[in-house]
């Protein structure tokens, strides 16, 4: 029952597509004025390609998370995100990104309820004692509902990026009915569910409570999640966000559906499905707040028990308008943001080097270069985003890149210093604001 010795690896540094090639140099003029926000760029923008991403000979593509040498279906689909607005008219980026998403379809085949994979059948775990049903292609078999949604966020809008269609294969359709099954059983996770996680490690945050199975819950319509985006067990197993993220998920699966597979009893069951999913939201997951008014929680378990916080990771409260859930001018929402950015949140928090939402994965005081990115992002004013463009500025501790959480007083204190999604989701930011020309 002990931590898996993490590998020695060295990535293959691929050729930049030409795409990405022309943007970096693109942003050197346009950020010639911002020297050092142009070098983070300059780093950050192609760190995915240049130190993470291995095309394989079967034609798919295998994405280390940075310094864990295994692919996380969440961490892999964010740390690619940003090029696939590039990618229409360069095969060297479609075969980087078509690659990936082939490749998430063979692994929700082996194991939709696993949250990271290893490139090969080598038996590599994260944990050598996780009491679960491990696959030797596991890296870890965290069953986080999100997971899922970014396998499906990605090849939804790569398709509406560039129009392919190869990866739509039988095994591609094969895939979403194995989802949607599994989230019609998870409704009624304790009814129905064969998923069970525990870990001796003495971390409580790495282990579900109850024999591996987890707290009581009602059934809301909801899909239970074991874990947060964080990796972090749930207190309550309706994660709202994740839920919410669900939703969207089923909408696009619908897309599919439709138009893809022209499989009209599929269409029906999904949107049966995000109905059902979305009236739970709706009826279990708001909270009346004395000081914010409606906001939306964090988690519940449907009994009206609730979390009231927020996690940096994506899918969280923050980043409810990126996953497409709702626009960032929904009334819930601005109340949720306002919380979340509160001293009521009790993972936000303010130092002399900056303010920001932090993680029960990371130490108290500790904010995650990820929610500065997602707060920009999701801002609504030219101010808010130049505010965390400047902070995430100011403390990258002068290494060039972003990070995972670093010390509100000193950012030269942060941890995990290869973290490939954290660096892609500051591009994003740098993208958004190039676009709107407020740089």
């Amino acid at each position: 029952m002990e931590q898996f010795r993490l590998p020695q690896i060295e990535m293959p540094k691929l050729p930049l597509p030409r795409s990405i090639a022309e943007m970096l140099d693109e942003a050197d003029r346009r950020l010639a004025h911002r020297p050092k926000l142009a070098r983070l760029f300059r780093n950050c923008f192609p760190n995915t390609l240049e130190t993470t991403t291995k095309l394989l000979d079967d034609g798919t593509t295998f994405v280390i998370t940075g310094d864990i040498p295994a692919c996380w279906l969440r961490d892999s689909v964010e740390q690619v995100i940003h090029y696939v607005p590039f990618a229409a008219g360069d095969a060297d980026l479609q075969r980087v990104i078509g690659g990936l998403i082939k490749r998430h379809v063979e692994y929700i085949l082996i194991d939709p309820y696993a949250n990271a994979f290893n490139e090969t059948c080598n038996d590599w775990h994260w944990n050598t004692g996780d009491q679960t049903e491990m696959s030797p292609w596991v890296w870890e078999r965290k069953f986080e509902i999100d997971s899922l949604c970014f396998v499906i966020r990605l090849a939804h809008t790569y398709w509406k990026a560039t129009n392919k269609t190869d990866f739509f294969t039988a095994n591609f359709k094969k895939a979403l009915r194995t989802i949607t099954d599994l989230f019609k059983r998870e409704q009624h996770h304790f009814e129905q569910s064969p998923y069970r996680f525990t870990r001796n490690n003495g971390i409580m945050e790495d282990s579900i409570q109850n024999g591996g199975i987890g707290m009581p819950v009602n059934y809301t319509g909801m899909i239970w999640s074991g874990f947060r985006s964080s990796d972090d067990a749930c207190d309550f197993h309706y994660n709202i966000p994740g839920n919410m993220f669900a939703v969207v998920a089923l909408r696009q699966m619908q897309e599919f559906a439709e138009w893809v597979f022209r499989d009209l009893d599929f269409l029906a069951e999904l949107k049966q499905l995000e109905q059902q999913v979305d009236h739970g939201i709706k009826l279990y997951g708001i909270y009346r707040h004395p000081e914010f008014g409606p906001i939306y929680a964090y988690e519940t378990d449907g009994y009206g028990n609730y979390c009231l916080m927020d996690d940096a990771g994506t899918p969280g409260l923050m980043s409810i308008p990126y996953l497409g859930y709702v626009s960032a001018d929904d009334p819930i929402y601005q109340n949720t943001r306002r919380f979340a950015l509160s001293q009521e949140n009790p993972f936000y928090f303010e130092g002399q080097a900056a303010r920001g939402i932090g993680s029960p994965h990371t130490p108290k005081g500790y904010i995650w270069h990820m929610a500065l990115s997602m707060q920009g992002i999701t801002a609504t004013s030219k101010e808010e985003k130049l505010a965390m463009l400047a902070m995430l500025e100011a403390t990258d501790a002068d290494t060039g890149y972003m990070h995972e959480g670093f010390h509100a007083d000193d950012p030269a204190i942060f941890t995990r210093k290869w973290f490939a999604w954290s660096n892609s989701l500051f591009s994003q930011l740098v993208l958004q604001a190039m676009n709107e020309e407020i740089l």
